[in-house]
């Protein structure tokens, strides 16, 4: 609780000028309102005596003006308190999300492989909100209640009877009890409705995401079933927090109509007696009256409080998250030439330390010069991109050098600045085609977006497009071919034009005819530039520097293309299987059954 606390006061310090002034405004607002019930016992004590104290029109005046000048202070205060606190809940809140998200950016693919989407939207969603009124609402309904309880005690003390005050107040002494229960069953069902809603978010994410699976696989009532049962269980949780609340709510009012009872039957007699005046009377059923919210604010507040501890809690799991990533550049290092070198490299991903995806790879690369990897699926080559871009890190700092300087060293943003990546999975977002290519350039020119995507031989495709470059395409780039995907990616990556250019796999959707123009427009584009290639076809990679054959994580092979060939290992016998295949589909070009692309992916 106290971590929680402490990151809210974090946040709240932040406008406590805002909070002070609205807080100042509540203040005046309660102060003006506690003191009505008075006036209106004047008036009445003074119509009943009027025979005796001349109390006349003039003094009724004095009185109705007074009024309308509280409900002037009243209105002014209501909306100074309401600008001031709200608005500030609004700004923390939005402050809250900010920060989540940009610490979400610098978390290991260790964490996003270890939580779900769903869960993650969660926190953004129904958890902000209940911080949101936590900080907002329940900071005004406290303040609020507490203040109200003293003034109007005061007046009820000090205006009309001590003894009148107890009676009324006694049996709302039980709800202070009740309230501890009510808060400890509280959080903890709130934290199992968060989690509940958790996977209801990830199971629509994730079954809208795959939606094209489900329906190739005839799934859909599979799915509806499971999502009947995660809806269920959502239901059933948030029913459990209801439930609560719906038994603790009629308590209270329960509570509240006693003390009522006892004030008109115990101050009745008291007004009948001449201990009171019928103006005190009715100015004390007021107070009585306004006791009713301060006492509803304590079951609201206790309720509130909790959900909004339960979600802090939630969200400081996130904000305590600790990198496996850390940026330990030295400063000195201001950009990139291209040296690559892999010094007995060996990586295992955790929890599987005992099957390394990579052991003992040795390369060097000179600026400028194309090292290319092929190997079977499996063999460990997006992994080796990923160590290459620091997505994940090597046990020892010093197995993968880049110009001289350990990869550690070097600082994330020079080095994912100076390496342009394409990934086996090509990632398009719900945006247009010129915004998808300029991604990662500034003020990037219409003429830069239109060369590259004709280097990576999708201009034309793109002018077919509906609006062209303006066309949106779907989530994910759904709406496009896989090859088109591919290519814009390969523009994408093109346009930043940085020194290390690494395709993993990029060009599997794409056709030979089409792959040889695009490499030969890299070969063009990057002629002093290192790139880094990661293919299943020959074709991709015959003209590279460097050849690396992996095998179960292993280099099996490494040298040239003709090397590798007069070798006759791993690497002649993909080669000759290719060869055939493209033979075979020369020959048939009608039959479906041929590989396509001279693809062998073993």
């Amino acid at each position: 609780m106290k971590r929680e606390l402490k990151l809210a006061l974090r946040y709240l310090s932040r406008y406590w000028v805002q909070y002070l002034l609205g807080i100042v405004a509540l203040f005046i607002v309660d102060r003006v309102n506690a003191n009505v019930p008075l006036l209106s016992g004047e008036l009445i004590d003074g119509l009943t005596t009027r025979a005796e104290t001349g109390f006349g029109l003039p003094e009724i005046g004095n009185i109705v003006l007074r009024l309308i000048g509280m409900g002037a202070i009243i209105a002014l205060g209501r909306f100074g308190w309401r600008y001031f606190l709200f608005g500030s809940a609004r700004s923390v809140e939005r402050d809250l999300r900010r920060d989540m998200f940009a610490h979400l950016e610098t978390l290991s693919m260790y964490y996003y492989n270890e939580h779900k989407t769903g869960d993650l939207m969660a926190h953004f969603t129904n958890d902000l909100m209940s911080v949101r009124r936590l900080l907002g609402m329940t900071v005004i309904t406290i303040f609020d209640a507490t203040v109200m309880l003293i003034l109007v005690l005061r007046n009820m003390i000090t205006y009309v009877d001590a003894r009148l005050t107890l009676t009324a107040v006694a049996p709302m002494i039980v709800i202070v009890v009740g309230n501890v229960f009510f808060g400890k069953h509280m959080h903890r069902r709130f934290l199992k409705k968060q989690e509940a809603f958790s996977d209801l978010t990830d199971q629509v994410q994730e079954s809208i995401s795959g939606i094209r699976v489900i329906k190739a696989f005839v799934q859909e009532m599979a799915q509806l079933k499971a999502f009947a049962k995660i809806n269920s269980k959502n239901r059933d949780k948030n029913l459990g927090v209801v439930k609560l609340v719906a038994l603790f709510i009629p308590i209270l009012e329960l509570i509240i109509g006693l003390s009522l009872l006892a004030t008109l039957l115990y101050g009745g007699r008291l007004a009948i007696y001449g201990e009171i005046t019928p103006g005190q009377f009715v100015a004390f059923n007021s107070y009585v009256g306004m006791l009713v919210w301060p006492m509803i604010a304590v079951g609201e507040a206790v309720s509130a409080v909790s959900q909004g501890m339960a979600s802090l809690r939630r969200i400081r799991t996130i904000l305590d998250e600790k990198p496996d990533i850390r940026d330990e550049g030295d400063p000195s290092i201001t950009g990139l030439k291209g040296m690559i070198d892999l010094k007995d490299l060996t990586f295992s991903y955790p929890g599987a330390e005992d099957r390394p995806a990579l052991k003992d790879i040795s390369v060097h690369v000179n600026a400028g010069e194309t090292l290319a990897v092929i190997g079977r699926t499996g063999s460990g080559k997006t992994t080796l991109a990923s160590l290459l871009t620091r997505l994940w890190d090597t046990r020892l700092p010093d197995m993968i050098m880049i110009d001289g300087h350990s990869l550690r060293h070097i600082p994330l943003s020079v080095l994912r600045r100076d390496i342009a990546y394409v990934p086996q999975d090509s990632f398009l977002f719900s945006d247009t085609v010129e915004h998808n290519i300029a991604f990662a350039v500034r003020d990037a020119d219409h003429e830069d977006v239109v060369r590259v995507a004709e280097a990576a031989q999708v201009h034309e495709n793109i002018l077919e497009f509906p609006n062209g470059y303006d066309t949106v395409v779907g989530e994910r780039g759904v709406t496009v071919s896989g090859g088109q995907k591919q290519r814009i990616s390969i523009a994408r990556a093109l346009m930043k034009d940085a020194p290390i250019l690494l395709l993993d796999d990029a060009l599997s959707a794409v056709d030979t005819d089409t792959e040889e123009k695009i490499l030969g427009n890299l070969r063009k584009m990057r002629k002093d530039r290192t790139t880094v290639i990661i293919a299943h076809r020959i074709s991709t990679i015959q003209h590279a520097d460097h050849v690396l054959v992996l095998d179960e994580g292993r280099c099996a092979e490494y040298g040239t293309h003709n090397e590798l060939l007069a070798l006759g290992g791993i690497y002649r016998s993909i080669y000759d299987k290719q060869q055939l295949e493209r033979q075979f589909r020369e020959e048939h070009p009608d039959d479906e059954t041929a590989p396509k692309g001279g693809e062998a992916r073993e």
